[in-house]
């Protein structure tokens, strides 16, 4: 029988100082930020967005960009207490925020922390000038290093790193100087990921020269060893934690949880109590998006089809160190275990997949062929 997940909140605020070469993410450069209109418009958007709340609390929330900490700590505040005013809020939510650390944004951290906000997302991604240049960032090395002092001084205990890895030209030497970076601030949470090249983007148009293959598989080797040698574990594809760190709302993600969405470009997933699950996204460009009217936020909303439930599943699920529970596939689906099965059976003869207790694994192999893996669940 199907049961409803638990559910998070995603807000999108668009807006970036500019626009990176590698990001395809729906941001929009701009030096006037409508902030007050933005966010009367986001609490509007959530007001919608209350029937699918289906007798649910919001465990956790999380606002990202584009570069959300250009919005004041004013601003963030009134969104904070709008949102609690509308919907109930687990008492111990998890409320995430992505930040840069340029200097104007860093001097807002402790704003951010007094409106409600209890763990910062840094979007580092390299303590080398070069790269730094390279991939459009507006911040420095030593801008880096005082924005994660400042966190600390403005008493966030829970905060999160981003870090890529596999930069153009980058060896495995500078590679771990990064994360050597990172780790002198002592991260609970740091997420590293490769730098890969999509479709609309600068980047795309004109490619930087990246690692060969061997270099790339060396950098993530040697990474691993130093991570897991200062404390951290991956517990998903791309992100560490020290134990008892790992982001929650990131976890509801690939647990195949539910998540409303408000704000420009917002993608959400809901069930419902009939069985179906919907998958829906708002309205993209910023200006379309604050013309809207309530209910008019919307512009695309699907219900997924019984044989397109073993991907959605798998695709989130099997990005988890601890694998896929094989239980929570029923009760999340609502299909019976067997759906899956043939399925199962091929990838463990090939070496990608066993089952441990009661849960889906892949192997190390199948984690670094994971989109493969994933593949093989969607129908065709």
């Amino acid at each position: 029988m199907l049961s409803l997940p638990p559910l998070s909140l995603y807000i999108h605020l668009p807006w970036c100082e500019r626009k990176c070469p590698y990001c395809d993410f729906n941001s929009h450069e701009a030096r006037d930020i409508p902030e007050q209109a933005y966010v009367e418009a986001l609490l509007l958007d959530l007001e919608g967005e209350i029937p699918r709340l289906q007798g649910r609390e919001i465990q956790t929330l999380f606002i990202g960009g584009g570069t959300p900490s250009l919005f004041s700590a004013t601003a963030i505040g009134q969104l904070m207490a709008g949102i609690a005013a509308r919907v109930p809020l687990a008492r111990d939510l998890e409320a995430t925020m992505e930040a840069n650390p340029g200097s104007a944004e860093a001097e807002k951290f402790a704003g951010f922390r007094a409106a409600g906000i209890n763990r910062l997302s840094l979007g580092i991604q390299s303590f080398q000038d070069e790269q730094l240049q390279t991939l459009g960032r507006v911040h420095n090395s030593d801008q880096a290093r005082r924005a994660l002092a400042m966190v600390r001084d403005a008493g966030f205990d829970n905060f999160n790193i981003d870090l890529m890895h596999g930069l153009p030209g980058q060896s495995v030497e500078r590679g771990l100087a990064d994360l050597a970076g990172a780790l002198e601030f002592d991260p609970p949470h740091l997420s590293w990921y490769q730098l890969t090249i999509e479709p609309n983007t600068v980047f795309h148009k004109r490619p930087p020269v990246l690692p060969v293959e061997d270099t790339l598989a060396d950098i993530q080797d040697a990474g691993e060893a130093l991570l897991q040698g200062n404390g951290l574990r991956a517990y998903e594809v791309s992100a560490w934690s020290k134990p008892g760190s790992e982001c929650r709302h990131n976890l509801n993600y690939w647990s195949f949880g539910d998540y409303l969405a408000i704000g420009a470009g917002a993608h959400g997933k809901a069930t419902h109590r009939d069985g179906r699950i919907e998958r829906y996204a708002k309205r993209r460009q910023p200006a379309d998006y604050l013309a809207s009217e309530r209910g008019g936020f919307g512009a695309s909303q699907r219900w997924l089809e019984p044989e397109e439930l073993p991907g959605e599943y798998m695709l989130n699920t099997l990005r988890l160190a601890g694998g896929a529970p094989l239980a929570n596939f029923s009760r999340y689906t609502g299909l019976p275990p067997d759906a899956v099965q043939d399925t199962i059976d091929r990838l463990r003869e090939r070496g990608l997949l066993q089952v441990s207790g009661s849960h889906l694994h892949c192997t190390a192999t199948g984690w670094r062929y994971l989109d493969s893996v994933v593949a093989e669940f969607f129908p065709g």
